[in-house]
């Protein structure tokens, strides 16, 4: 029976501080997304220097550096 004295109190700050934990974690944002890391595990990360990948960004045709609209080409 003494032993209640103890174990009853030391239950109750567990379970205050496990409470606390848990209003933490939803505060700082940890459950705002959870689907969203499992997918992108999925899909390849674009290159921002791949010119498909800027095409589809801007929604027209990039020109690639170094070259120059006006220019001809050097092999030409």
């Amino acid at each position: 029976m003494p032993a209640l004295y103890i174990m009853i109190p030391a239950a109750l700050l567990i379970v205050a501080i496990a409470i606390y934990i848990f209003f933490w974690a939803v505060d700082s944002g940890q459950y705002d997304d959870l689907d969203g890391p499992a997918h992108s595990v999925l899909f390849d990360d674009q290159d921002p220097q791949h010119l498909a990948a800027m095409e589809e960004a801007t929604g027209h045709k990039p020109v690639p550096q170094g070259e120059n609209k006006d220019q001809a080409p050097p092999h030409a």
